[in-house]
C-alpha cells in the first residue's frame, strides 16, 4: 500500500509539471478540456491538479473565459532562478553591449533536452524584428544557438536529434542528416554558426559559443533579425561581432583560451 500510495504521489507531481509546461505564449490560456486531450489525461485529473495548482498560485482562472492561466508563484520562481543564474548576471551587460553594435535583438540561449530555450534577450530598437520571447522553445537543428551547442557538445545530443526527426519548417531548413553533420563540423571550424531563414521565412540569425570556466560551451549568443538588414554585406562583419561577444561572456565565467 506505501508503494502504491508512493507511485501515486510520484505520478500525480509527474502529471502537474507536464500541465504547468504546456502553457506557452502561443497558448497563455488552456481549457481543461484541451489539457486533457493534449496530455491523454483524464478531465477529472485534470481538474484535480489545476485545483492544486491554483492553491498554491501557479495557475489561475480567468473569471472571463473560464480559462487557466499561470499565477504569480511561477512568476516568483522565475525571477529567483534568473537571479542565481551566474551566466545570466555576466551576459546582460554584453548583451546589451552586442544590440548596441549591430543594432539587432540578442539573446543568451541554453540547450533543454533537444531543444533551445532562450533565457534572456535584449530588443533591438528597430520597429520590424523577429518575435521571440525568454523561454520560447525552437529545435536545436533549426537554429544558430542551437547549431553550435549540438556543434560543440557530446555527439549523443547529434544523435538523439537526428532519431527524433529532422522536421522542415522551411527550404533552407537541414533535414538531411548528413548536411547536418557537415554543418556542424563547419560550425567547429569556424567558431559560429548561421541560420538563414531555417526555421522562419525572413529571419536570419548568427551564434557563438558561450564557455565555462572549464573550456566547456555551456551557452549561446545570438542577434537575430530579417533578411532585409542581415544579408551578405552586413553579415561579415556582424559575425565578428557575435564572436567577439561569445568570448567576451566566457571570459566573464573565467574561460582562459590558452589554458587549454
Amino acid at each position: 500500500m506505501v508503494t502504491e500510495k508512493k507511485d501515486y504521489t510520484l505520478s500525480s507531481v509527474k502529471n502537474a509539471l507536464r500541465i504547468l509546461r504546456r502553457f506557452s505564449m502561443e497558448e497563455s490560456e488552456l481549457k481543461i478540456t484541451d489539457l486533457a486531450k493534449d496530455l491523454d489525461l483524464g478531465k477529472s485529473t485534470v481538474s484535480r491538479l489545476m485545483s492544486t495548482l491554483a492553491s498554491e498560485g501557479f495557475v489561475e482562472k480567468n473569471p472571463d473565459n473560464q480559462r487557466y492561466r499561470l499565477g504569480l508563484s511561477i512568476l516568483s520562481l522565475a525571477s529567483v532562478c534568473t537571479s542565481n543564474f551566474e551566466i545570466h548576471k555576466e551576459a546582460m551587460p554584453i548583451l546589451h553591449d552586442l544590440v548596441e553594435k549591430t543594432g539587432e535583438t540578442s539573446h543568451l540561449a541554453i540547450l533543454d533536452g533537444l531543444d533551445v530555450i532562450y533565457l534572456h534577450k535584449v530588443e533591438s530598437k528597430h520597429h520590424v524584428r523577429a518575435f521571440t520571447h525568454i523561454g520560447k522553445r525552437n529545435p536545436s537543428y533549426a537554429t544558430s544557438s542551437g547549431k553550435v551547442m549540438l556543434a560543440f557538445n557530446d555527439e549523443h545530443y547529434v544523435n538523439q536529434t537526428i532519431e527524433k526527426g529532422l522536421e522542415r519548417f522551411t527550404k533552407n531548413t537541414i533535414t538531411d542528416p548528413k548536411k547536418l553533420m557537415k554543418a556542424l563540423e563547419e560550425v567547429r571550424t569556424n567558431g559560429y554558426a548561421l541560420s538563414i531563414e531555417e526555421i522562419f521565412e525572413g529571419v536570419v540569425s548568427i551564434a557563438s559559443p558561450v564557455r565555462d570556466y572549464t573550456g566547456q560551451v555551456i551557452a549561446s549568443v545570438n542577434i537575430i533579425g530579417p533578411i532585409q538588414r542581415l544579408n551578405d554585406r552586413t553579415i561579415p562583419p556582424n559575425i565578428k561581432k557575435v564572436i567577439e561577444a561569445g568570448k567576451q561572456i566566457s571570459e566573464r565565467l573565467g574561460y582562459r583560451q590558452n589554458h587549454f
